[in-house]
């Protein structure tokens, strides 16, 4: 009898020792695990989010991409990561210029363009060759240049930025828009001005309606256009509805059937993208998009309106780099010297 005794009284101590255990382990495993949950609560905020800003460097008008860099780094304190696009040609000299001068700060990659994809897409036009240049079309081919980013800004280089460009970059998409763009009749100040120039906002200034294959759009000419010069674009939703395909599908069509022209509004690089995006693009906020300072050599903003404007588009023929130009003092802060000396401003007396 008193083995078996003695084997239950084991047991039983054994028993009671696990419970015992079991009871002293919860208790003392609480606060580590309310120590790791704040932890997991807390670290995303610590991870700051990086914005990709996509902007291009091409053979004459670096100091156009200098001065916009300049602009966007000195007006934020968010994590910019820049992506400059160029040409096998052009890059050496945008590497050195931002190498060499106080923009070595900046975190950026030089990404080069091939314009080998644009063969056979793009419809020689006498009128605006400078239209025609290869690096017009970066913006169709985002998702194949920039892989890792969910969201990114694409930027022409003839603008500065005044505001914060987070505040850009936090612009809502919404659900199934693979971009968001500034439309050309949200800005009443700029009415007088699109007016006063004969500027066209509509998709009458960018088509031609006497082609079939542009009236069964079925969009109506009086339709409102809109500017791809500054683009907040959804890489996800861009691959899942192959936008890039689409693009490319209308350049061919338009070399075989002569759809727009570069006589027209805005020439052929904004021409596919209003036919593609109609009607399925979110709006950027009218202030981070004040264009057309470079339309006319005359026709000038009030100078308390571009001061609250968060960023400035000199598209038109007359840029602030060149003369003649308006509002040149404004591109001018921002603009850094070429360390090499090969860029230099023209002005009236240079």
């Amino acid at each position: 009898v008193l083995p078996f005794v003695s084997v239950n009284q084991i047991l039983l101590f054994l028993l009671v020792l696990t419970v015992c255990a079991i009871l002293y382990n919860k208790v003392h495993q609480v606060p580590s695990a309310l120590k790791n949950e704040t932890v997991d609560l807390e670290s995303p905020e610590e991870i700051e989010e990086e914005i990709p800003v996509v902007i291009c460097a091409a053979a004459g008008r670096m100091g156009a991409t200098v001065a916009a860099i300049s602009s966007i780094y000195s007006n934020t304190e968010a994590d910019v990561l820049f992506y400059i696009v160029g040409l096998k040609t052009t890059i050496p000299h945008i590497r050195r210029w931002i190498e060499n001068s106080k923009l070595k700060e900046i975190k950026f990659k030089v990404v080069e363009f091939n314009p080998m994809v644009l063969k056979g897409k793009i419809r020689q036009d006498a009128s605006r060759p400078e239209l025609l240049q290869p690096l017009n079309f970066v913006r169709f081919y985002l998702p194949l240049l920039i892989q890792k980013h969910e969201k990114v800004i694409y930027l022409d280089d003839d603008i500065i930025v005044q505001g914060d460009i987070q505040e850009l970059y936090d612009t809502k998409l919404a659900p199934g828009h693979a971009a968001a763009f500034s439309d050309d009749c949200d800005l009443p100040s700029t009415h007088e001005m699109v007016r006063s120039v004969g500027m066209q906002n509509t998709y009458m200034g960018f088509l031609d309606y006497r082609k079939q294959a542009i009236r069964d759009l079925g969009i109506s000419p009086s339709t409102c256009s809109f500017n791809p010069g500054v683009i907040v674009a959804n890489m996800t939703e861009w691959k899942r509805q192959r936008i890039t395909k689409q693009l490319e599908k209308w350049m061919q069509r338009n070399v075989e059937e002569n759809l727009y022209s570069s006589t027209l509004g805005g020439g052929v690089a904004t021409s596919p993208m209003l036919i593609v995006f109609h009607g399925k693009y979110s709006t950027i906020n009218p202030m981070w998009h004040i264009r057309h300072l470079g339309w006319s050599p005359d026709t000038r903003y009030s100078e308390h309106f571009l001061q609250e404007a968060k960023l400035l588009h000199w598209n038109g023929r007359y840029k602030p780099w060149d003369y003649p130009s308006v509002h040149t003092d404004l591109w001018e802060n921002w603009f850094i010297p070429d360390p090499s000396g090969k860029f230099k401003l023209t002005r009236p007396d240079s």
